[in-house]
């Protein structure tokens, strides 16, 4: 023993000064986290075993609350009718009347007019057109008059010739010839009168051509089918323009509606005029709806489907093409409800804390719906009148002796 301390000692003796501090720094700190781990040992066992210092808890009435199933998806807002308005002919934009933002009337304001001078033209040819067509008629009905006249004539020849050949007046000869003029006029007759029938068809397609002819002349300037704002402008004056290519775009932002996609094993819980939808759009709650719309079909690619809501927009707060927070409420229902910090999952186990003769009762739960911070709870041992450990209860088993220190018994 004196050998092992000379040694420890000339060791000691022969270390520097700076050497000496850092080693009686570092056996200070050994010593005190073996004292501090030590401590919390001891309290760790104590509050295993369910004995020891009392702990000081909160208590709170477990509450009847209603409480939420819902999904939460981020989806577009969109106005419920639009218009993308397109020439109905094709040709050069000579003027746009409206600008992005403008405010239109449907069946009254003018959008925009194509290329009128090619219209115009064909007009006024469809009209000349008209106008000797009905010449040719007033000619075709003159020339018909004219034939029934010598028909008339050629008819009283022929029944007299008729009569006198029976009396052997006249030769066969001259009867053949009143014969045969008699047969040609009764054929130019209906000549005439098929002449008649065709000028008056042709004045009717003449007619028809001109209709059309004004029609495009009046399609050449654009009326707005619906009421609404201007929202995107995609041409200027001088482009070429076209059916199917639209010039302007127009929102009726006074209904707009949100649409998400979901995940297609929620398809059968969304029920259209039943499921509620809550709207949040730039921060504000707009407020709960009827689902308008469910998609017929799931995407099988993405097995996702839509889903759509109508929002009043009277008041113009929302923007068309804003995101919106959605909440698609999938179940409602009324039960018991604790704080969620209130539970403690221990060993497989959810369990509350309550209070009874100054001592803690473990009281096993099935948790269910959880929302904003509270937790739907189903026990046979709670009831809207029990009063649960709100804090302090990390410190508790079975068994542990408590002080209520705010709250009720």
């Amino acid at each position: 023993m004196k050998k092992i301390l000379q040694k420890a000692t000339d060791k000691w003796n022969s270390l520097t000064s700076k050497n000496k501090k850092v080693l009686i720094l570092f056996l200070g700190v050994f010593i005190v986290g073996a004292i501090y781990l030590l401590g919390r040992g001891g309290k760790s066992q104590q509050a295993h075993s369910g004995a020891g210092n009392v702990v000081s808890v909160v208590i709170s009435r477990v509450e009847s609350r209603v409480f939420e199933r819902f999904l939460a998806v981020q989806g577009n807002i969109e106005s419920k009718n639009f218009a993308m308005v397109s020439p109905r002919i094709a040709g050069t934009i000579e003027e746009i009347y409206v600008d992005e933002g403008d405010v239109v009337v449907g069946g009254q304001s003018r959008l925009f007019k194509t290329d009128s001078v090619a219209l115009k033209e064909q007009v006024e040819i469809q009209q000349h057109l008209l106008s000797v067509e009905r010449s040719a008629k007033r000619q075709a009905v003159a020339n018909q008059a004219k034939v029934k006249a010598d028909f008339h004539k050629a008819e009283l020849d022929f029944h007299r010739f008729e009569r006198l050949l029976q009396k052997k007046v006249v030769t066969v000869d001259a009867f053949e010839q009143q014969q045969s003029r008699y047969k040609q006029l009764q054929a130019a007759v209906k000549l005439a009168k098929a002449s008649v029938d065709l000028s008056t068809a042709n004045i009717r397609k003449a007619g028809s051509d001109l209709e059309i002819s004004k029609k495009n002349l009046a399609d050449s300037v654009i009326i707005a089918p619906i009421s609404g704002s201007i929202s995107y402008r995609f041409k200027e004056p001088g482009e070429m323009g076209r059916p199917g290519e639209p010039v302007v775009r127009i929102d009726d932002t006074s209904l707009v509606e949100t649409s998400a996609y979901l995940p297609a094993q929620y398809y059968t819980e969304v029920v259209p005029e039943q499921t509620m939808v809550e709207v949040v759009v730039s921060g504000e709650n707009i407020g709960k709806f009827p689902a308008s719309y469910k998609s017929p079909t799931i995407n099988p690619t993405l097995r996702t489907f839509e889903v759509k809501c109508l929002l009043d927009n009277s008041a113009r707060r929302i923007a068309p093409g804003a995101m919106a927070q959605i909440r698609v409420i999938l179940e409602t229902k009324r039960g018991l409800a604790v704080p969620s910090t209130a539970i403690q999952h221990r060993t497989g186990q959810s369990i509350v804390f309550a209070v009874r003769d100054d001592k803690a009762l473990k009281i096993e739960v099935q948790p269910g719906i959880e929302n904003d911070g509270w937790t739907e709870v189903f026990s046979d041992r709670l009831n809207e009148q029990s009063m649960i450990v709100t804090m302090g209860q990390d410190m508790l088993n079975d068994g542990r002796p408590v002080s209520v220190q705010q709250g009720g018994k």
